[in-house]
């Protein structure tokens, strides 16, 4: 088994990371972690490349992460929220997949013929929504072939409480693991 790890945050030991290692301790198989403000892949640049053709012209990290994304069998989307959204540098990333959608709905092609499963955690301490990151962590699903998601799992205070030590979001990161593991 294996699962593609998509984290949208800069800090390196903060509450989303935090949540991502409660994930990857009880996970079977082997991940990947994308870190989004350290991967060195760029953000589309909408050059219509892939409109006529299957992938992407950019050469840089993400034509490792395509490739995973097809022999993958699970995908956790994990962010802060930064004004009701995912982060800036996850949505960078997340515009790469471009590709899947020019190559069902122009080339009439299937990309991605592997089914995924699918979570989302967001952690936050201001006043954001999380159902606007949620949203959009759903569509990057769909374009990955993850329709099988599970409810989003968050945790909405961290400026008062760690979100390791929220024990709401804990349950819903046991119930990711169960959900990939299973």
């Amino acid at each position: 088994m294996k699962t593609l790890i998509l984290n949208g945050s800069p800090r390196k030991k903060g509450d989303t990371v935090s949540l991502i290692s409660k994930v990857t301790d009880h996970l079977n198989g082997e991940y990947k972690i994308v870190n989004a403000y350290d991967c060195g892949i760029a953000p589309c640049v909408d050059c219509r490349y892939c409109c006529k053709n299957t992938g992407c012209c950019v050469n840089d990290a993400m034509q490792e992460v395509y490739t995973y994304i097809q022999e993958c069998d699970n995908i956790l989307i994990a962010s802060p929220i930064y004004f009701s959204e995912l982060t800036g540098a996850l949505l960078n990333v997340g515009s790469r997949l471009q590709t899947y959608f020019c190559a069902r709905y122009f080339r009439n092609e299937n990309p991605i013929e592997k089914p995924k499963k699918g979570a989302v955690f967001v952690v936050g301490g201001g006043d954001g929504n999380i159902n606007k990151p949620y949203e959009t962590a759903c569509c990057l699903l769909h374009h990955m072939n993850a329709y099988a998601i599970m409810p989003v799992v968050f945790s909405h205070n961290t400026n008062s409480k760690p979100a390791i030590e929220d024990e709401i979001a804990l349950a819903g990161v046991s119930n990711i693991i169960e959900f990939f593991n299973g």
